[in-house]
């Protein structure tokens, strides 16, 4: 069973954000051009939240961006040691090895569901207030692949020494649509999978703690520990669902035709919609900036 859910979080962000979240402290730049639109109602009075990204045409907020993509794939300090020997360049390794692929498939479609966590992954950390740990992209088996488990987990803990019932784990599930063509219900699949979140958590929770005692971050490794018995230490489990849509994909009465019966956790089940313009072109280039300027 999952831990039992209770109420919504409060606004307060939590020191656990400031001392374990780096280099993801700072608010990214490009966040002031999201900005939130007039909310969707469901059926039974469920609420969508719907945000709009009006892609920047600042150089340096891309800029940016696109360092925080390769800092979360390929943290600068390790480019050197990781390439030496491939005989390429720092963007020929990047593009060619790490980097989702720009058009063989499955490429595409990892980078679109990619770019989609980590802008719900910011949306959770910097809007709503969680720490979110971003390891598992600097570890994937094949670059044209997705990570398995839980899309996006957020924590607030403000003493893992001292575990609390109102610390809180949210899971959050991102499924996206960033080129055009007729919306294909991706709402309504990130909240089937959010309900098989309580499930897969443990798995995500282990893998997440074993990156983090790899890699020496003995505080971050706390926090995630913390929320590894729900029975014994129990917590406030939240869960979301996001579509990331394109302009020409973004469907109101599809969304509005996104049903949560039948979610384990549906009385705290968050949901949002992001759309923009032109997103899977903004996706690629924001790799390819993150590779040339590396």
């Amino acid at each position: 069973m999952p831990p039992t859910a209770q109420s919504a979080p409060d606004e307060t962000v939590v020191a656990v954000i400031e001392a374990v979240a780096s280099p993801h402290v700072a608010k990214p730049a490009y966040l002031q051009y999201l900005k939130q639109a007039d909310a969707l109602t469901l059926g039974a009075a469920v609420e969508c939240e719907v945000w709009e990204l009006d892609v920047p045409a600042d150089a340096a907020c891309l800029s940016e961006w696109a360092n925080r993509f390769r800092q979360t794939y390929c943290p600068d300090s390790e480019l050197d040691i990781l390439r030496e020997g491939t005989g390429k360049s720092r963007a020929e390794y990047l593009l060619e090895l790490v980097f989702p692929d720009k058009s063989a498939p499955p490429g595409p479609a990892v980078r679109s569901g990619d770019f989609a966590e980590l802008l719900v992954s910011d949306y959770v950390e910097f809007v709503l207030g969680y720490w979110v740990p971003r390891g598992k992209y600097a570890e994937k088996g094949s670059r044209d692949e997705s990570v398995k488990g839980v899309d996006i987990v957020g924590f607030r803990c403000p003493d893992p020494g001292q575990p609390k019932p109102t610390d809180e784990m949210l899971a959050f599930e991102a499924k996206a649509q960033l080129g055009g063509g007729k919306y294909k219900d991706r709402l309504q699949v990130a909240v089937n999978d959010s309900g098989k979140d309580y499930l897969r958590a443990g798995q995500t929770l282990a893998a997440m703690k074993r990156r983090m005692h790899v890699a020496g971050e003995h505080a971050p490794m706390l926090v995630v520990q913390r929320f590894q018995d729900a029975v014994d230490r129990p917590y406030r489990l939240l869960s979301g669902a996001a579509a990331i849509l394109s302009d020409a994909a973004f469907d109101t009465d599809g969304i509005k035709g996104t049903t949560i019966a039948g979610h384990n956790n549906a009385g705290n089940l968050k949901l949002i919609a992001i759309k923009g313009k032109d997103l899977m072109t903004l996706a690629h280039a924001l790799y390819q900036r993150a590779a040339d300027e590396a």
